[in-house]
């Protein structure tokens, strides 16, 4: 179910609001409960034993856990069981296509496995439970149902944010709404739709139009645009869901942290790393960057930990070389920052040379991110500085709704944030809602619904990871 559908917006969310406030406090957890469940069976009631299968593993390893004998294999049992059911379900034939392609024939058949909703978000948050509690950094929670709510709640179960269990233990046992926190969480929540909608839909129609066309009849200007769409698509497309995903959170009383921080706004890959997708980031620094050992070791062992967590990073979105090889492009130019190239982006004083590059790599990655396979990534890389065709042969190709979504994507990405601090303060301002914000949630909210209305193009890109 996509928040940005006419079901969700007018029938499930309305509903799941209404009886939440009506009810006893004491009863809002099973609303919620019950909510997320259908939520997710909506899109994949198939799966929906899986979900609550993980939960189990989970809660039960943490049961265990928390007598503190054998807590150690306990909880190398339960990763093992957790990353064995994200395996099997993602990246099962990708690994029999390495094994049959490494012995030139076919050693093992493939299988018909059809990737769950949201496996590696849930998984994840499901795994940080276990281990903090086997850190000692939140108390076990015996309480099934409370720990199934946790994984389960419907805003951030599809697409995140990642919520690790100890930054919302409290508010599952209690909560409240002011006024202030359910009209910002409604301000939250018309952005990121508006983001979604007006932005990200309307670029994806140009970008999806390009790359899905026969691409050796494209030039390199055409390609270049599409790129730049696409670079702007995604960004808009997931933090849009994030805003949402915290909108409905603070309408429901829960405080999700934030998960962008206008990451094209950043002078080195490193810095994209710290405002991109940060609860993922927070994720892998905590429960694989720094068990290995992070910066505490050798130089050698630490760019090797950074290698680890990259190639892990670009499994994360999806099992193909593709996503491989964007995971360890953006880790190589991690490592090059550490080793040599950050002391020069330092020390520059052309700060946007600092960003150029930045975004030169990000967008580069954002081509292999995209397309299916390895080769082609690297055919429209080549296509793109071989300025077939002309570098600016666009005429015709973007119409004058896709151009006004690219200026207005470009400036809302970051530079009218960069040249006004105080509408970037704005639009995350928690402490009261104006008569003009509402009017300009309800103009954006009118615009989404006439562009949904008339069934525009509405894909969500981190549904499938």
């Amino acid at each position: 179910m996509l928040f940005s559908s006419m079901f969700f917006l007018w029938i499930f969310l309305p509903l799941v609001l209404i009886i939440y406030f009506i009810v006893p406090a004491g009863a809002r957890n099973a609303v919620l409960l019950a909510a997320s469940l259908f939520f997710y069976a909506f899109g994949e009631a198939k799966y929906l034993v899986l979900l609550l299968a993980v939960v189990a593993i989970n809660y039960a390893a943490a049961l265990l856990i928390s007598r503190r004998k054998y807590a150690g294999p306990i909880l190398f049992a339960g990763i093992a069981a957790n990353l064995l059911i994200l395996g099997y379900y993602k990246y099962f034939n990708f690994f029999v296509s390495l094994i049959n392609r490494a012995v030139s024939r076919d050693l093992i058949a493939f299988r018909d496995i059809a990737l769950p909703l949201g496996i590696s978000f849930f998984t994840f948050q499901a795994m940080s439970y276990t281990i903090d509690v086997y850190r000692g950094k939140t108390d076990v929670q015996r309480n099934y149902w409370k720990l199934l709510l946790y994984v389960s709640l419907f805003p951030q179960l599809i697409a995140g944010p990642i919520v690790r269990y100890r930054d919302v233990a409290e508010e599952i046992d209690r909560r409240t709404v002011s006024t202030d926190d359910f009209a910002y969480g409604i301000k939250r929540f018309v952005f990121g739709l508006a983001k979604k909608v007006l932005l990200s839909n309307t670029l994806a129609v140009y970008a999806d139009m390009v790359f899905d066309h026969d691409l050796k009849d494209l030039s390199s200007g055409l390609l270049l645009l599409a790129t730049a769409c696409y670079t702007l698509q995604i960004y808009y497309d997931f933090s849009g869901y994030s805003d949402m995903a915290i909108g409905i959170g603070r309408m429901l009383g829960f405080h999700f942290n934030e998960n962008f921080d206008y990451p094209y706004q950043a002078s080195s890959v490193r810095e994209f790393w710290r405002r991109w997708h940060i609860s993922l980031s927070t994720w892998f620094r905590e429960y694989v960057y720094f068990p290995l050992g992070g910066s505490r070791c050798s130089l050698p062992r630490t760019c090797l930990n950074l290698g680890i967590v990259f190639l892990l990073t670009g499994l994360w979105h999806g099992a193909s070389l593709n996503f491989v090889f964007w995971g360890l492009f953006h880790g190589a130019f991690m490592l090059a920052e550490r080793l040599f190239l950050g002391k020069y982006l330092e020390k520059n004083r052309w700060r946007w040379l600092n960003h150029l590059y930045t975004m030169a790599v990000v967008m580069i990655g954002w081509i292999f991110f995209r397309v299916s396979a390895l080769r082609t990534g690297f055919w429209i890389l080549a296509r793109i500085f071989s300025f077939r065709g002309g570098l600016f042969s666009l005429a015709n190709s973007i119409n004058g709704e896709e151009l006004l979504a690219l200026a207005a994507g470009i400036a809302l990405c970051g530079p009218i944030q960069a040249i006004l601090p105080g509408f970037k303060m704005w639009t995350r301002d928690d402490r009261q809602v104006r008569w003009t914000d509402i009017l300009l949630e309800a103009v954006l909210l009118f615009f989404c619904l006439m562009l949904l209305v008339s069934d525009t193009y509405n894909p969500f890109i981190y549904f499938r990871f």
